[in-house]
């Protein structure tokens, strides 16, 4: 605390902001201590936080208390990127698309199709999951797509699947579900701006690859 006090919270490692929130460790462990295993546990702040407090009630000494906390951050972030992209155009800043994406999808161990809606100037309108799956797959209907973008008055959408595999690399069914959304969505004068595939640690962008 002193530290952060005196140089500010950039000089702080992750482990020491970590330890921050935690405020105390248990017997045989120091509160530093615990926040780096937490870390080399969970993949560092960003696997930790996208976790959502979920998953950690096994966790030694983090109490409903400690993972309340770490949920609250989380939450944070997520509003905070959702007010960013709400501010101003999503496309001027596709990496807070990405970061908001991946705390939304990341921790998640079943899959899910969503869609984030923008309007004609690509600032958020709302981000929704829509349909839910299995570990495997997940069934994605473009009329409910097309129904929900008209019904937000969208202008354009970014796709957005996980895969909790943990591999984020596109399927060949991705890609042709990505080909079917963009034709059904065309016929109500609705742009496809990006299909991004959310695992733990790393997204991948459809449209950075160049495949829409």
């Amino acid at each position: 605390r002193e530290k952060l006090l005196a140089r500010g919270p950039a000089a702080l490692a992750d482990a020491e902001l970590l330890a921050l929130l935690l405020r105390t460790g248990t017997a045989g462990q120091g509160v530093l201590q615990m926040a780096q295993s937490l870390l080399d546990r969970f993949g560092g702040l960003a696997g930790l936080l996208a976790r959502g407090g979920t998953g950690l009630d096994t966790v030694r000494g983090l109490g409903p208390a400690k993972r309340a906390e770490l949920a609250a951050v989380l939450e944070v972030s997520r509003r905070v990127l959702a007010q960013r992209l709400a501010a101003q155009p999503a496309f001027e800043h596709p990496q807070a698309v990405k970061d908001y994406l991946s705390l939304q999808l990341a921790a998640l161990d079943h899959e899910v199709f969503g869609v984030l809606f923008v309007d004609a100037q690509h600032r958020l309108v709302a981000f929704e999951v829509l349909f839910r799956g299995t570990l495997a797959q997940t069934s994605v209907h473009p009329r409910e797509v097309v129904r929900r973008a008209l019904s937000l008055n969208a202008a354009a959408v970014v796709l957005a699947h996980n895969h909790p595999s943990g591999l984020a690399e596109p399927s060949r069914a991705d890609e042709m579900l990505t080909s079917t959304l963009k034709q059904a969505l065309a016929l109500v004068d609705v742009r496809v701006l990006d299909h991004v595939i959310v695992a733990r640690g790393c997204t991948v962008s459809f449209a950075e690859r160049g495949l829409l």
